[in-house]
């Protein structure tokens, strides 16, 4: 039975992130939970009380160096190491495994353990898994752990496959000599970078009666990519009645990731060693405060936390005791970053009560890897490089206004030229279509919302699709959100590769999602009811293979540009497709040939919103009662329009032909749109 009555309480939907609470000898834990890292018996720069003020729960010790320095006597003594550094709260130790694996030329491992010589004194030591769990026995930690064999994660197979099974057998010999102490204790997994031997070793481990069980042996060598995966393939294979702890990890995007695939505790010496530094994280990015950039600043780190630090300190402040390296600057910044962590530790935890992990984890992504936006460190010469950067035919243009948007070199033309992209395409597609409320399930309707994006551009569109359905997962539980389908057109994909590498510029683009849809075609949103798909090449290719849409976003390149997308034929194909589906499609033209073209293939047309310098756009319904059925109830086109294209000079599309006059003017003047006009 566990020592520490774990209590699993909530798994979030979309995800294998879990809140849950443990029972220790010192008091209850609330997971997700960050351990601050007091190697020594004391988190450096703190003390008992600021801990206490930022938000920790549990900290972490380290074995191998209290065994060096005070050692065992000292703790058996004094009554161990709550009492020695007056912290009421619960206490991790490690066993020194990693330790050890840092010192590869100062030790010797044997099947007895690991030999060293001690950096205090120079006297020998044999660290075994005997030894490691007396001494925690004698530190009086809550949670002790085994001892392993801890090797790079990019080690050969052959070598892995060695230090897991000596870490078995280690971790059996720990168990016997924890005997009946009451102190809990977790067992390794270990397998590098092997993904048999990870759920080799994790099947080993979860028959022995273990309290937790760790993830070991990553954040030593291997890509952030290949952690993530390999955190997944443990987790998998882990029981959920007991606590998941990934060691050594992490940066504030690290523990997001891990929380996703199911890990519930965490250890990094990260927010004291970068805040002895004089860097820190905030809602406004990373900020390094040894820049000049802060020196006259009055204002606190960040605006949104209300630690000690930011509270009563200045960012001019902050910056001068960075710069005269003076101690005090380290202690306040290690406040504010240790309170930055347990505070994202508990949005996490409630978010996962809440059922709105999935919708929080995407919108926290690029939040937690952005530097200062509000004061960027860019180089004046590195700047005019990136204002000129190009890609094929395309370069980044500046607008007066400030924004940035894609030009095409070769015909001059911009993509969202006079409004900023994000708000166009919230005025002109998001908004206009009432994607939010068509994204609350209704009990009649449990079928998928299907978008066609025709035109992916960078991704202006889209991406304001996704982000009003990770708004109504967030505003709405996940049962009350209808599954979406976004499907993306684009034959050239430089311009949203352009964009995407300067998303600093494109702030739609802080987002995992346009990356990996670049990289593999595709995307999926953590909750599985988002899919964004790309079709590349060209529209006319795709059409009719393509699922029938509820909603079609047309946004190609002007007629002008792209003429093959604006004909009679291609708009006559997209409402056969559609068949007798409710389909709308939103365009940002309110040409007199294109509106035409549309009646002509059959569409109910009305006049949509103005937007930026456009006095009108256009929407088209594939049913006459589409109009009477929008939120906003467009008004159709009537009399007066059919009386101003008849006296046009752009009466008829281009691919139609003379011959073909007299029918094409037939088919409009006796759509059922003008009946009695």
């Amino acid at each position: 039975m566990s020592r520490l009555n774990f209590n699993l309480e909530k798994t979030a939907r979309g995800s294998k992130a879990r809140a849950a609470t443990l029972q220790t000898l010192h008091g209850e834990v609330r997971t997700p939970v960050f351990m601050p890292v007091g190697t020594q018996a004391t988190v450096k720069s703190q003390t008992a009380e600021t801990l206490k003020a930022a938000g920790a729960s549990i900290l972490l010790a380290n074995t191998y160096h209290l065994m060096l320095r005070p050692g065992a006597e000292v703790f058996k003594k004094i009554g161990g190491i709550h009492r020695f550094m007056n912290w009421t709260g619960p206490v991790l130790t490690d066993s020194g495994g990693f330790q050890i694996f840092s010192l590869p030329h100062s030790r010797e491992m044997s099947e007895d353990g690991a030999s060293f010589r001690s950096y205090v004194d120079g006297t020998s030591h044999l660290l075994s898994p005997e030894s490691s769990i007396e001494m925690q026995k004698a530190i009086g930690s809550d949670i002790m752990m085994v001892l392993d064999q801890c090797i790079p994660s990019t080690a050969p197979h052959d070598e892995t496959r060695a230090a897991m099974e000596l870490t078995h057998r280690w971790a059996v010999r720990s168990l016997t000599a924890r005997g009946d102490s009451p102190q809990a204790l977790f067992g390794i997994v270990q397998g590098a970078c092997h993904r048999d031997l990870r759920k080799k070793s994790a099947a080993f481990l979860r028959e022995l009666p273990f309290d937790g069980l760790a993830i070991g042996g990553l954040a030593v060598g291997e890509t952030s990519r290949e952690r993530s995966v390999f955190t997944a393939v443990v987790t998998d294979e882990l029981p959920e009645h007991l606590p998941r702890y990934l060691m050594g990890v992490g940066t504030p995007i690290d523990i997001l990731e891990a929380v996703h695939r199911g890990v519930d505790m965490f250890d990094c010496i990260i927010p004291t060693q970068l805040a002895q530094r004089g860097t820190v994280f905030s809602s406004h990015g990373k900020l390094h405060m040894r820049r000049s950039v802060y020196k006259f600043s009055e204002e606190p780190l960040d605006a949104s936390c209300d630690c000690h630090t930011c509270r009563n300190h200045s960012r001019a402040y902050i910056n001068h005791l960075v710069k005269a390296g003076e101690h005090l600057g380290w202690h306040l910044l290690s406040m504010h970053n240790l309170a930055y962590y347990h505070r994202l530790m508990r949005e996490i935890r409630e978010s996962i009560m809440r059922d709105d992990f999935a919708a929080f984890y995407e919108a926290k992504r690029p939040e937690l890897v952005r530097t200062d936006e509000e004061n960027p460190s860019i180089l004046p010469r590195k700047a005019r490089s990136i204002r000129a950067a190009k890609l094929g035919d395309y370069e980044v243009y500046t607008s007066r206004e400030g924004f940035s948007s894609i030009r095409q070199i070769s015909s001059g033309e911009v993509m969202h030229s006079v409004s900023r992209p994000e708000d166009e395409a919230n005025r002109l597609y998001i908004e206009q279509s009432a994607l939010a409320s068509r994204l609350i399930r209704h009990a009649d309707d449990e079928k998928e919302l299907v978008i066609w994006d025709v035109g992916l551009g960078a991704a202006s569109n889209a991406m304001a699709a996704l982000f009003c359905f990770e708004k109504s997962l967030v505003e709405n539980s996940t049962d009350a959100v209808r599954p979406l389908r976004i499907v993306s057109f684009e034959r050239d994909l430089d311009p949203l590769t352009l964009a995407a590498k300067d998303a600093g510029r494109f702030p739609h683009l802080r987002h995992g999602a346009p990356g990996k849809l670049l990289s593999a075609g595709r995307w999926v949103h953590a909750s599985g009811l988002l899919r964004w798909e790309l079709l590349k090449g060209d529209f006319l290719d795709h059409l009719e293979s393509a699922p029938v849409p509820d909603i079609i976003f047309f946004d190609p390149f002007s007629a002008k540009t792209d003429t093959g997308l604006w004909t009679s034929a291609v708009f006559s194909r997209i409402f056969r497709h559609c068949g007798t589906a409710t389909t709308e499609l939103y365009t940002y033209s309110a040409s007199t040939a294109v509106r035409a073209s549309m009646l002509a293939a059959g569409f109910f047309v009305a006049k949509g919103v103005a937007t930026g310098p456009k006095q009108s756009t256009t929407i088209a319904f594939t049913q006459q009662s589409g109009a009477a059925a929008h939120p906003a109830h467009p008004m159709l086109l009537g009399a007066e329009w059919l009386g101003r294209w008849g006296r046009s000079d752009s009466q008829f599309p281009k691919d139609i032909s003379a011959d073909a006059h007299a029918d094409f003017k037939k088919r409009i003047e006796s759509h059922p749109q003008f009946s009695g006009a």
